[in-house]
Parts: structure tokens; sequence; C-alpha cells
């Protein structure tokens, strides 16, 4: 049996790699910006000592406590986010006099102060014109030439700049996925009381009555047992009636209401300003095809809304002879698509039904789902 991790390991609910997580994304891709650190090992090429003993020590020194810092603004809570990126840039003025490597912790710092919280952009850009003002007011008082630092200040305003808005997009894009969530999860609430009072109605008077025609079969089996073998024929065939009830509320149960399946779709998209339209045709699904359809709809959708780029869908569901049709379309990138659990699954479900799935697929003039479905296959 493992043992558990500790619980230092554990990035906070509300910290920067939480975020990353949760949206799907693998923890290392936090590590690539430390790729911006190979300054440390670079910057002693340009300066006059070299790769010194000097350099050799402090780098030994600072670079781990640096890393810690980092590793800390990701995995702790956003409140202590602002303390850790001030450490990375106390950390370098207090080095800068004998490193001129600590350069790259004060950017670090710049960059990943503020990103914890939600301030706006013209307070955190001043925060990091601040710290540059007191960066060169301490360079020029040791001595560095104006023309060596000159780049420092439009780098951390820049890369502060694409952060801040980066943090800023994924908290919306999390806000609106926690919104769509609630939404399927109130659905599903409310879906499972409607549920239960139908059970409750089906099926309270109806074992009710089997209960008491059993009792009173019971008493009357010596008496009058023809009157009790009638009522346990009656016990019987209103089992068989309440089973055939509940196998057709079962049916309706297990169907998903391409109606609600829109409605989903509609936020999911609106989330990143896809405008969705769509025309169904007055057509009266068996519950089978329609939850088929729907899980068609919602995968298509998720699939556009991830990767297609469009500025609008087009949902239709008509009627072809014997056959319902379904198609969805974009305006996206389009392009090869490469065939995932998705589509795959998308196949076998229309597949096991006798029906089939067709995309078509152009670069630059978006992407066309069809989904067919036998209505005799439904009836059979």
């Amino acid at each position: 049996m493992s043992r558990p991790l500790p619980a230092w390991m554990y990035p906070a609910p509300d910290s920067l790699l939480a975020d990353t997580l949760r949206q799907g994304k693998p923890a290392w891709i936090e590590a690539v910006h430390l790729l911006w650190t190979a300054w440390v090992f670079v910057v002693p090429i340009f300066t006059p000592r070299g790769y010194d003993l000097r350099w050799l020590g402090l780098t030994l020194l600072s670079y781990p406590l640096f890393l810690a810092l980092y590793a800390a603004t990701l995995m702790l809570p956003r409140r202590r986010v602002g303390a850790c990126a001030l450490g990375m840039i106390a950390l370098s003025l207090v080095l800068f006099r004998w490193y001129p490597p600590a350069l790259t912790y004060f950017v670090f710092g710049c960059v990943m102060f503020g990103g914890g919280d939600m301030r706006p952009l013209w307070l955190r850009l001043l925060q990091i014109a601040l710290a540059n003002v007191a960066l060169l007011a301490f360079a020029r008082w040791l001595g560095y030439p104006w023309t060596t630092l000159v780049w420092v200040p439009v780098t951390t305003l820049v890369i502060g700049t694409l952060v801040h808005v980066e943090r800023r997009n994924q908290r919306t894009s999390a806000a609106l996925k926690l919104s769509h969530e609630e939404v399927r999860r109130l659905a599903a609430t409310a879906e499972r009381e409607r549920i239960g009072r139908d059970l409750h109605d089906l099926l309270g008077h109806t074992l009710s009555l089997v209960a008491l025609k059993a009792d009173l079969a019971g008493r009357l089996v010596e008496r009058d047992p023809c009157r009790a073998r009638h009522e346990i024929d009656e016990v019987a065939r209103v089992s068989r009636e309440a089973l055939a009830q509940v196998r057709h509320a079962v049916t309706g149960i297990r169907a998903a209401e391409l109606a609600a399946e829109l409605a989903s779709a509609h936020l999911l998209l609106e989330a990143d300003g896809i405008g969705l339209s769509y025309d169904l045709s007055a057509i009266a699904l068996p519950p089978e095809l329609e939850t088929v359809f729907a899980l068609t709809v919602r995968e298509a959708v998720t699939n556009i809304q991830r990767h297609a780029r469009a500025r609008s869908v087009r949902i239709e569901l008509a009627c072809t002879g014997d056959r319902a049709l379904l198609q969805v379309s974009d305006d996206g990138r389009g392009g090869d698509i490469a065939p995932g659990n998705g589509l795959r699954g998308m196949r076998e479900r229309l597949q096991a039904l006798g029906g089939e799935l067709r995309v078509d697929s152009l670069r630059g003039q978006g992407t066309r789902l069809q989904a067919a479905l036998p209505l005799r296959a439904a009836a059979g």
C-alpha cells in the first residue's frame, strides 16, 4: 500500500496550480516558464568576471531559493503569492551588487507579483513600474550604465501584462465552466425530483391496491376460494400493468431531451462568444433516438468549443423519408480531424441503432457533422 504524500506537496485549492489542473492541463506546464532562467547561466558570458567562483557560489545559494519561491507562488493560496514574488524581488536586489544574473529573479518577481489576485491591470502595471524605478535607482547608485538595464522595464511590463491577461482569462473561463456545470447539476437535481414524484404517484396507489387485494384474498381463501382466486388474478393484472408503466417511465427517464441539451450548448458556446442557431422540425422522436441525438449534439458542441475557433454554429434536425437527420455545422478553421474517443463513441452509438455518422471538414471552411438514424429501427 502506497504511503500518502506530505500535505505540503499538494497545491492549495485556490492556488494557481490548482486552477491549471482544473482546466485539464498537466502540472508540468507551469514549469515551462523556468526555461527563461537560462539567463542565470548565460549572463556571465557578457561580464568581465565570467564563470568564476563567486558566480558559482551565489548560483548554488540563490537558484534553489528562487525555485522554492517560484513553486510557492504556484502552490500556496492566492493571498500569499504576492509575498513570494516580493521575496524574489528582494533576493535579486540583495545579490545585484555582486551577481548580475539576479536580474532574472527580479523579472520573475515582477511578473508573479499580483498574479494571485484580480486587481485592475493599471494597478499591476503601476506596481511593476515602481519596482523598476527602485531597481534602476539602485543600479545607478551601484554604477551600472543605463544601456545595460533599459531592457528590464520593457520586459517586465510586457510579460507582466500578458501574464495578467492570461490569468484573468483563465479565471473567467473557470467561472463560466463552473456556471455551466452548475446548470447541469441543477437540471439533473430537478430531473431526479421529478422522477421521484412520478414514481411515487405511479406506484403509490398501485402498491396500496395490491396490498389490499392480497390481504383480502388471504382472508377469502378458505371461505370463498373462487373469489379469492379472482382477487389473486386482479393482483397479477394490476402488477403487470404497474410493471408496464414503470418500464415506460424508465424509458422516458433515460431519454436525454434535445431541448435541454441545446440550452446547455447555448450556454457553453456563448461563454466563448460563439453564436448558436438551430432549426428542429416538429418530429416526435422515440426516446432512444432522442438520447443518441442529444449525446451527439453534446459531443459535437464540446469539440467545436475546444478546437474549431468558430464564430457561429448551426444545428438542424429534419426527417427525410424514413430517416431522422441531425446536422451540426460551424464556420471554424476546419481541416483534418483526428478520430478520438468522442467521434468513436458517437459513431458506435449511431451504428448500434442502424445509423451512420459523416464528418466533412475543409481547412478554412468549417466542419459539418451529419448523424442519420432510421426511424424504423425505433419502431422495431
